[in-house]
């Protein structure tokens, strides 16, 4: 069904005028979205009388939301309360030499099937082996833009001509809704030259480079004292900022690479839930976004949040900026439903086809039920207290990811009232437990870990 009618919702739009449409409908078709109204002016089209209709009265209608830095990952629950250099010698470092196509895949399919369940219709991904991520997206049905974990420096990594055959083959496929780029795992497991490449290589083929950078301190000085500049600042030195680039963390940015951000039009992915758990910091996401950058909201991975809801992300991302600025005006509901829709889309370079409910655009649809007793009392916008309108506070505040009931990708029904239907989701379960068993063998059998780059380099506290 690709030809419906979503009415009687509490539609949010997201296209930047901040107003909601109550009671609202939605006309798709052909997966496309042809009309945003009230009901009577959507009841009006001459198209709503030939199609499906589904009622969401009590429900909020929003576009799909991009969680836009995402590592799939088999680690939950078992890499806990350390720092984060730390953390990744001991946990994250050794699963990576651990790691075969097999395992990386089914951590895809499961990483996928989680965030769809909650309202994320489209992810970029740095993972591993990213052939068994595009087949996971594309038989789930979500968008997925694949950036590769690369290095040079450690020789468990994917490389530059592994990417470079990834971009041969998935550059745009399902329709456009998978896409490689380059991906690059940090400056300390990337050198110089390897920058150079990537940036050589996004250009040769078109598309963005992502990578972590300033998720630390202790990063920054590292870089100042190896280069004599910030990171962003090498960045922008190597190459990688002169396309689209999209910035995990990016933390501890100062005025200078802010600037630099704003002016190369690169975007920065805020993550509150992971910058939290690892103590890196509290990015001062709203001084980037009034300097012009675009900032996009992700997750992380599953072992460093410890799970991949958007919904719970925008609730922390909130309370992070308001604690961090200690000014309670600061993390507006607002604010955080933008990252997360239109900003991410533009972000990955999208925003003509999704990130909004704007006609023409595709029909990427989360309805988060708001009928529960956790969002009680509900003012609608029509109602007798209509300066108390509270739905994206109640969606931000009080709702999780469990909320959802339906989803939609280019017109496509994923998440049918609370349940995927794209896939087995119990098969998708039992998958990735096998494989995470299978992982954590053959890490044990691989003995002590590998000095990372916080040892190599004398990092003492």
């Amino acid at each position: 069904m690709t030809d419906f009618v979503l009415e009687h919702a509490i539609v949010v739009p997201c296209e930047g005028r901040r107003e909601v449409i109550d009671p609202g409908s939605v006309l798709v078709l052909d997966g496309r979205i042809a009309a945003v109204g009230t009901v009577a002016e959507i009841d009006g089209h001459p198209a709503t009388a030939h199609v499906e209709r589904l009622d969401l009265s009590g429900h909020l209608l929003i576009p799909g939301l991009h969680n836009t830095h995402l590592h799939s990952g088999l680690l939950r629950g078992t890499a806990e309360n350390l720092a984060l250099w730390e953390w990744l010698e001991q946990h994250v470092d050794p699963a990576h030499r651990a790691l075969t196509p097999e395992i990386a895949e089914a951590a895809s399919w499961m990483a996928y099937t989680e965030g769809l369940r909650s309202g994320t219709t489209s992810v970029l991904d740095m993972w591993r082996f990213m052939e068994g991520s595009a087949r996971a997206a594309e038989q789930i049905g979500i968008r997925a833009t694949l950036a590769p974990y690369t290095a040079d420096r450690y020789g468990w990594f994917d490389t530059l001509e592994t990417n470079r055959r990834l971009l041969e083959t998935h550059r745009s496929v399902a329709n456009g809704r998978i896409r490689a780029w380059v991906g690059l795992e940090h400056m300390f497991y990337c050198s110089p030259e390897m920058f150079r490449g990537a940036a050589a290589l996004a250009e040769e083929f078109d598309v963005g480079v992502h990578t972590h950078s300033s998720e630390t301190v202790w990063e920054v000085e590292e870089s100042v004292r190896q280069h004599g500049k910030r990171p962003i600042e090498m960045f922008a030195d190597w190459g990688i900022l002169d396309g689209r680039a999209v910035i995990a963390h990016g933390v501890w940015l100062d005025e200078t690479e802010v600037g630099i951000c704003a002016n190369r039009h690169t975007a920065v992915t805020h993550c509150p839930c992971s910058n939290m758990k690892l103590s890196s910091g509290a990015a001062p996401v709203r001084d980037y976004r009034a300097a012009g950058v675009t900032v996009g909201l992700g997750t992380d991975g599953e072992k460093e949040n410890n799970n991949l809801d958007m919904i719970e992300e925008l609730k922390f991302g909130a309370l992070l900026a308001k604690l961090s600025t200690a000014d309670p005006a600061a993390g507006d509901p607002w604010d955080l439903l933008e990252m997360a829709t239109k900003d991410g889309a533009v972000a990955l370079g999208i925003d003509d086809v999704t990130g909004t409910l704007e006609v023409g655009k595709d029909a990427d649809l989360v309805a988060v039920d708001l009928r529960g007793v956790h969002c009680v009392p509900l003012f609608r916008s029509t109602g007798p207290a209509p300066s108390d309108a509270n739905a994206v506070a109640h969606l931000v505040f009080s709702a999780s990811g469990r909320d959802v009931t339906d989803v939609w990708v280019q017109g496509r029904r994923l998440v049918d009232r609370g349940e995927v239907v794209s896939v087995d989701v119990q098969a998708v379960a039992a998958q990735a437990q096998g494989a995470a068993e299978e992982l954590f063998e053959r890490r044990r059998a691989l003995g002590e870990p590998v000095a990372g780059p916080a040892t190599r380099l004398g990092k003492t506290s």
